[in-house]
Order: structure tokens, then C-alpha cells, then sequence
């Protein structure tokens, strides 16, 4: 890994080992490794029961009966629940749109939706019960793209809304629509001296996180319920939860359990709502846990896209406009959509200088699944879109690709297309030239019949389907831009309570935060913190539950920002706390204590020099200092809903990527060698887990490029591949090696001068694997996933 640039005065100096700049071991990973970690699926109570849920089998029907009789005989069913057992008038939940029904009422929308649940005392029976559940639908047409979403005489897929205004939405089953208009394009246009185009289709990708959705909630004594789950955001499902269960939010106290996974797959609702309903009305604990297939059925999915691109450039090179129109498909509720839309528009020209531009983005209601959070979060399919048109660009101009991206890379200084200065390092030039000057990876050795050396390297290799005939090596660039955090004006926060005492003799920390850990390392980070600012070894993370206020949710790669800065700025609280205590008991035997400044390290309270003038237990004395603050980072503002202009994000994150690929272009089967990687992280504040997070979300960019899709049979809006049978996601075995060359450009509006790293590898990687694939075979290929019927000619 290279590190370059960091200035010293965002450098927090730690004598105390363990602390940020270090690659510290998970506090979870061995537990994981060897299979000990204990899941929310593994949670277990002695007089549990189980709940079931009975979804619906077609996508878009009107609902004329629902008979529970049968399922209720059933020996050992505690309850059967349907819309009109709900205890509340409050029956519907979701993100920024309230429009989900907790059970489906009068209709279902989509295929899958929640129809009955079902508590029994043993999952077979719950199972078997539901299945007895008799349904009687009638069936309406189904509306699954662009044309029949928005036709004058299209079905409302949410009838009597009337907030499709919001956003000059021409159409109720537009869930929102932002344009970002800058300059004049009409004008840039005649002054172009080429033009290109492009029509691209991003398909359904879902986020195939290895822990099932699964929860169990607990009924207590004071009517209220106790819900462990795992989770994305525990305040906001609390928001959701208490006002359908009619119960203060007191009163449902959630923890977080193990989480397996989610890359925003469980930002919203699954079964919590349900678990907590049979839970109260059987006055048992109830159990909910997806299997595989219902998962698929049971949380949100990528958006897929159709993107409609027009960029010009000069005979030198430069970029005179953009033109652009992007429909997202947001499926049956509007779940993410609207800040989908935002990112999609907002960050749709790319990470390049461009005057001039007229884009426009929506999101659409329609009979397909919901769509909502997945990494990368719209600039994903926007990124596809627009390197795809560099390269269309750069061959027209007759440039090496590479340079022409960096002649018309942002920097430093440059306007986005919402007038917003990018004001922290945007290398995007420099990244581009790193990831260009990695060693290739060398050529497959030919023995002297012709054959590979070793055939388990080409394509389709592990089938022995081919021995070198016909194949042909590819290289693709890509960069992208992402933005970090919540966006446009939203209250973007995070609480940390930390405390501070003496055990056994020794300074111990406590952190304590609603962040949910789902595998990204924010547990290790937040240790590191405490390590660094207080000065002690021994750190213990509390369970993340709402007993503390919000962190917000893992999502938008914002928790080291986010949450990371809360446990900062509460351990720096508490440290001025102590430094006082040590001033107004100590103070009187050197004078240091009242002139120096003074730090916290090694459990020693220290002079900026290096002098040690108390040991930190003395200081503390049996005494126990705790402090709990909310910390916010600098305010963002809504787009302009006519022209897209405003301060709408905290900050940007770059990354580009180099891919080597290899095609059998008479298979068309494709093995990717190589995807290496150059990112600006800001600072690595665990230098290991930045190179995790890095190559996790490359392989999930070269996932949509050659294989992960949700196919939905355009006729009824049905599933065809809900398994893991039929969704394929890269093994270890279809992972290529994934080099990565780090830089260190601080971001001084941030904590440590960290950025968020998590989502923009997750963008570049799945053009510049296009772009390879193309090198190699000479073909448009506008669409992902490719598939070999794309490179063989004959889909």
C-alpha cells in the first residue's frame, strides 16, 4: 500500500498502542473466522415461538378475500395476524415515505409483499400454517417500466397521492424527479466538434449479504417489547416500529444483534414490525428468519436504470457539455428513492470538468420489486453511463483514454454541476496515473501445442471448456465520484456516550453508540479513537442499542465520519474533564499543569514535551467520568427542485480502477485477471481495514459487470431467480487479484482528515471491467450484467 501527503496538523500523535494509523485486529474477526460469532439468526429464547409470513404470489392484484380459518386449526398456532388485526391506525411505515403497509390492504404491488403473518411453536408448523391461509386476488395489469408507468391512462400504482408535485413530478407514479441544470448546453453544443451518445441499461443487483434477515422480539412486563435485531439504523426502525404497535418509543427498546451483512439491504424495514406484532399478541417471544429465498423478497434491491447520455468535446480534448436523462426503476414503494435520485443527478457528470449541463434524473413507482439503499447509492449506475462515454469520446477525439479523463479531471477548486466548489483534494488526475502505472499482470504461458500452461486461468477454465482457442486480452479504465454521508440539507448526526473509569487499578474506556456494526469495522475504529484521545490501552465497546441517541445508519460511508467524529469529539470532552480533575487535585506540585498542554497517553497524562506528570488513575481517584454528545458535521442544503443548484454534499471520495480481462470470444465467457485500484481515503485510520473495505467493494462492482442480476419477467413482474442457485455472486474462485495503491489527502473539514471509503470502489470497477471486456472484443456492450450471449452475438 503507498501512502502519500497527509499535512501534520491533522495528524493525531499516539503513544498508546492500538490507536488510529494502526492496523489493529478485528474485536470480532476471530470469533467470526472460526464460526463463533453469534448472529441474530442463532438468537434463542426458552419459550420462543416463530412467525411466518404469507407473501403474495402475483405482483399486482386486488386483494377480494383473505380466509384464516384453517390456518388457525393448526395444532400449536398461537396466532394468525392480517391488516385488519393491526392495533393502531397507523399501518403503514418506510424511510421518507410512509407508503409501506405493514400487511397489504385492498391490493399487493409487487411480487412477495407481505400479505398474513403467523406465530406458531415450531417454524414447520408456522410454515404449514401459513400455507393454509387461503387468498383470493383478481388480477390488474402490471406496470413495469418507463412507458407504462407514465401513459396518460396508466394505473396509479398508489392511487389518490397527492404529493407527486414535490419535485415538479409531471406524474403520480413518479416517486420524485431532480434536475441539475448549469450553463448553457444548447449554446456548448455548437461549439463541440464531436458528439457522442449512448443508451445504457444497469440491471436489478441485490445486495446478497450471508446472514439472513431475523430478529426476535420479547414482550415484557410494562407492555412494551424488548427487539433484537440486525439492522442498518436502530432510531429509525424505532420510528417506524412505535407508531404501528401504538407504543411509545420508550417502550420498544431494540439492541443489535450479529449482523451478517448489508450494503443497504437492511436500511429498511423487513420483519420487525411483524415479530414485534405476534410477539404482543400472543404474549410469547417470537422468532422471525428468513430463508433464502425470502430474502430476496424481503428487502430492498438496486435500482436498475436505463441512462440516456450525450457528452461533446473540442478537437483538443476538452469537454463542452452534457446532456443526460436517467430513469431509475424504484419498484413497488418509494423506500430510497428520492435521495436515490438525488445522488444520481447531482453526481451524474462524473468526476470532470464540465460547464455546461442538463441532467435529469427519476425515479419511478412501478409493479417490480422495491428498490432502495445499495452501496453506492445511484452513482453506481451513473458512473456505468458516463466512463463508458469517455471511452466513446476519447476514441472519436483520438486520445489515449487514460489522458483524456486526466485533461478534463475536477481538482481542488472545481465547480460541480449544482455549484457547489469542491473544496478538499480531488485527485482524480493523480489516481488515474497511479492505477495506469501498476505492473500488469503477466501473460498466460503457451505450450508449444498452443495450449495454456495452465487452463484453470482462462476463461471457463475450471470446466475445461477451453484451451486458449479464440481468446483475447482486454485492459478498461474507469474513475468515479462519490459523495459521503446524508445529503441535502438532512440533519446528518451521531451521538457517542463515553466513559472513563479505573478497573482493577487500570483506565478503562467505555464507548458506547447506536452505530450498527455490519461488518465494515467500525467497532475496531471506534477503539482506536478512545485509544488515541484518552490514552488507554483497554477499551470496551457497549452493545449498540437505543438506550444512547441516534448514530444514524450504515450507510452513505459516513459512520467513521459521522460516528467516528461523535466518539472523537465525546472523548475530548471527557479528557478536558480529566485534565481538569488532574488540574484542581495536582495542579499545586508543577507548574506544567497549569502552562503546558497537555495530553493523554500510555495512561499517563503527558506535556506536549513528553513530560509525564500523573499517572491517570491517580488523577481519576475511584472517580468515574461520563459524558454523552451529539456531533454533527458541517450543514449540507437541498437542491433547487428547477435547477439542481445548492451545497448539497459534506464530501466527496474518488477512486479509479484498472481492469485486465481475459474473453473466450467464441464462448463469450470472460475471466477477469486483474482489478487494481487506486483510492484517496483521506487517512487510514486502520490501514488494513481500508484495504478490506477497498477490495469488498470492487468485487461487488465486477459482480454487476459479469453476473449478479434480478431477473423479473417483464409480463407479471415476477421473480425468476430468487436463490443463490440462480443469482450468482463472484466466489473466490471468479475473484481476480485486487492491488490497491492508497493515498492520504486530508480533508481538513473532517475528523483525523478521514473520508468515507466504502462505496466509490464499487462504482468504478464495474465500467472499467466493461471497458475491458470491450478492448478485448471491439463490442458497444451498453448493458450489465454482460452475458455470453452478448459477447457471441447471439441474445
Amino acid at each position: 500500500m503507498g501512502t502519500t501527503g497527509t499535512p501534520t496538523n491533522l495528524t493525531q500523535r499516539s503513544k498508546t498502542r492500538g490507536g488510529i494509523g494502526e492496523s489493529t485486529l478485528r474485536p470480532d474477526g476471530t470469533l467470526k473466522v472460526t464460526g463463533e460469532f453469534a448472529y441474530s439468526s442463532d438468537m434463542w429464547h426458552e419459550d420462543m415461538l416463530w412467525g411466518q409470513i404469507l407473501r403474495s404470489t402475483t405482483a399486482h392484484a386486488e386483494i377480494v378475500s383473505i380466509d384464516t380459518v384453517e390456518a388457525l386449526k393448526t395444532p400449536g398456532v398461537y396466532a394468525v395476524m392480517t391488516y385488519d388485526d393491526l392495533p393502531t391506525d397507523v399501518k403503514n411505515y418506510g424511510l421518507e415515505i410512509q407508503d409501506t403497509p405493514v400487511l397489504a390492504h385492498g391490493k399487493v404491488r409487487h411480487h412477495g409483499e407481505s400479505v398474513a403473518i403467523v406465530a406458531a411453536d415450531h417454524p414447520e408448523t408456522a410454515r404449514r400454517a401459513a400455507a393454509k391461509i387461503k387468498v383470493e386476488y383478481r388480477e390488474l395489469p402490471v406496470i413495469t417500466d418507463e412507458l407504462s408507468a407514465t401513459a396518460p391512462d396508466a394505473i396509479l400504482i398508489h392511487e389518490g397521492r397527492d404529493d407527486h408535485h414535490i419535485g415538479h413530478v409531471p406524474h403520480p407514479n413518479i416517486v420524485h424527479r431532480q434536475p441539475i441544470v448549469r450553463g448553457d448546453v444548447a449554446a456548448a453544443r455548437e461549439r463541440a466538434d464531436f458528439i457522442v451518445e449512448g443508451e445504457y441499461t444497469f440491471g436489478m443487483q441485490d445486495q446478497a449479504f450471508l446472514g439472513p434477515e431475523s430478529g426476535l422480539a420479547v414482550p415484557s412486563e410494562d407492555g412494551g417489547v424488548d427487539l433484537y435485531i440486525a439492522t442498518q439504523w436502530l432510531h429509525s426502525d424505532l420510528k417506524q416500529i412505535a407508531p404501528v404497535l401504538g407504543l411509545p418509543e420508550d417502550k420498544v427498546r431494540m439492541t443489535l444483534s450479529g449482523v451478517g451483512g448489508a450494503f443497504g439491504g437492511r436500511e429498511d424495514l423487513s420483519m420487525q414490525i411483524h415479530a414485534c406484532l405476534l410477539a404482543l399478541r400472543t404474549g410469547k417471544p417470537v422468532k422471525i428468519v428468513y430463508n433464502r429465498f425470502e430474502s430476496f423478497f424481503g428487502h430492498v434491491h438496486r435500482h436498475p436504470a436505463k441512462l440516456y447520455y450525450e457528452h461533446g468535446a473540442t478537437k483538443d480534448g476538452k469537454l463542452t457539455h452534457l446532456k443526460a436523462r436517467i430513469v431509475l426503476d424504484g419498484g413497488a414503494y418509494a423506500s430510497a428513492s428520492p435521495a436515490v435520485v438525488g445522488n444520481a443527478s447531482s453526481l451524474g457528470a462524473g468526476p470532470y470538468v464540465i460547464d455546461d449541463v442538463d441532467i435529469e434524473a427519476i425515479a419511478l413507482y412501478t409493479n417490480n420489486p422495491p428498490c432502495g439503499a445499495m452501496r453506492g447509492f445511484g452513482a453506481v449506475q451513473a458512473c456505468f453511463a458516463y466512463e463508458a462515454q469517455m471511452d466513446k469520446l476519447a476514441d472519436k477525439v483520438g486520445m489515449d483514454r487514460v489522458a483524456f479523463r486526466q485533461l478534463n479531471a475536477m481538482e481542488q477548486g472545481t465547480i460541480m454541476p449544482t455549484g457547489q466548489p469542491v473544496d478538499s483534494p480531488a485527485p482524480v488526475a493523480e489516481l488515474l496515473r497511479r492505477v495506469k502505472a501498476m505492473p500488469m499482470p503477466p501473460e498466460q504461458q503457451w505450450l508449444a501445442a498452443g495450449e495454456a500452461a495452465d487452463v484453470r486461468q482462462l476463461p471457463g477454465g475450471l470446466s475445461n471448456t477451453t484451451h486458449g482457442e479464440g481468446v483475447v486480452r482486454g485492459v478498461g479504465y474507469a474513475v468515479g465520484i462519490k459523495n459521503v454521508g446524508f445529503s441535502e440539507g438532512f440533519d446528518d448526526y451521531s451521538t457517542a456516550k463515553v466513559r472513563l473509569e479505573v478497573v482493577g487499578g487500570e483506565p478503562v474506556a467505555v464507548v458506547h453508540t447506536a452505530m450498527a456494526e455490519v461488518g465494515q469495522g467500525g467497532v475496531t475504529v471506534h477503539a482506536q479513537i478512545a485509544r488515541t484521545e484518552l490514552g488507554v490501552t483497554q477499551v470496551t465497546i457497549h452493545p449498540a442499542d437505543t438506550q444512547v441517541g441516534s448514530a444514524g445508519s450504515t450507510s452513505a460511508s459516513r459512520q467513521t465520519y459521522v460516528t467516528g467524529g461523535a466518539v472523537k469529539n465525546s472523548c475530548e470532552l471527557v479528557r478536558e474533564k480529566v485534565l481538569e480533575m488532574g488540574r484542581r487535585k495536582l495542579g499545586t506540585y508543577h507548574p506544567a499543569w497549569a502552562t503546558a498542554e497537555l495530553l493523554l497517553e500510555g495512561g499517563k497524562v503527558v506535556t506536549d514535551a513528553g513530560e509525564v506528570l500523573a499517572d491517570l488513575a491517580d488523577v481519576l481517584e475511584g472517580e468515574t467520568v461520563e459524558i454523552e454528545a451529539e456531533w454533527r458535521h458541517r450543514a449540507t442544503e437541498p437542491f433547487d427542485l428547477r435547477t439542481g443548484q445548492g451545497f448539497g454534499h459534506v464530501q466527496y471520495t474518488f477512486a479509479a480502477h484498472r481492469a485486465v480481462v481475459e474473453v473466450d470470444t467464441e464462448l463469450g465467457l470472460v475471466k477477469v485477471i486483474e482489478l487494481a485500484c487506486a483510492q484517496d481515503v483521506g487517512k487510514a485510520l486502520n490501514p488494513l481495514s481500508v484495504i478490506g473495505q477497498i477490495q469488498g467493494g470492487t468485487t461487488q462492482g465486477l459482480g454487476v459487470a459479469v453476473m449478479e442480476e434480478i431477473i423479473v419477467d417483464p409480463k407479471t413482474a415476477k421473480v425468476r431467480n430468487p436463490s443463490f442457485t440462480d443469482y450468482l455472486i463472484p466466489t473466490i474462485l471468479d475473484t481476480p487479484t485486487i492491488p490497491v495503491d492508497v493515498l492520504e489527502l486530508a480533508d481538513e473539514h473532517a475528523p483525523y482528515g478521514l473520508r468515507g471509503i466504502g462505496e466509490a470502489p464499487t462504482l468504478s470497477s464495474t465500467p472499467a471491467v466493461l471497458a475491458a471486456i470491450r478492448n478485448a472484443t471491439g463490442l458497444e456492450l451498453n448493458r450489465t450484467p454482460v452475458r455470453p450471449e452478448h459477447l457471441t452475438g447471439t441474445a
